[in-house]
């Protein structure tokens, strides 16, 4: 079986990703695939950032014969193991870190504290009271 390292495409319409796959030469484009190997995706905008390899995995799989398509092989020339552009990879792939906006940290909001039942006046406090301010308004209107 002749094995091909090549790209796998997944997404939506316009939208699309590939992935790495390492798959029989004569399957289909998104055929069965023997193992996932990475993904290329071509919609993030830091241009070194867009390809994520496993490259342990496509050395094994170059040193046991594979032939990796044309597009596949300049992603391994530049994202693999010993790979051209890896220092600028990881330093677009920390600024896509550092620029991706993060929700501000949760603040705890103290409850409001339940009020306290107001007593009710018992009915011999409440009629002393009631006699009390009947006779100040009573001495109000005499003078």
């Amino acid at each position: 079986m002749a094995v091909r390292l090549r790209m796998k495409k997944m997404g939506r319409k316009h939208q699309s990703f590939f992935r790495v796959v390492a798959v029989d030469q004569r399957a289909a484009r998104d055929g069965k695939v023997i193992e996932y190997l990475g993904h290329y995706d071509p919609m993030v905008k830091e241009t070194d950032a867009r390809a994520t390899l496993n490259t342990e995995r496509i050395d094994y799989w170059l040193s046991v014969g594979a032939q990796p398509s044309d597009k596949v092989g300049v992603l391994i020339k530049k994202y693999g193991s010993n790979g051209t552009h890896l220092e600028q990879q990881r330093a677009a792939v920390e600024r896509l870190q550092t620029n991706k906006p993060t929700a501000p940290p949760a603040v705890a909001i103290p409850k409001p504290k339940a009020a306290e039942p107001v007593a009710e006046p018992t009915a011999e406090a409440s009629g002393e009271e009631a006699e009390a301010v009947s006779e100040e308004t009573s001495s109000e209107t005499t003078e």
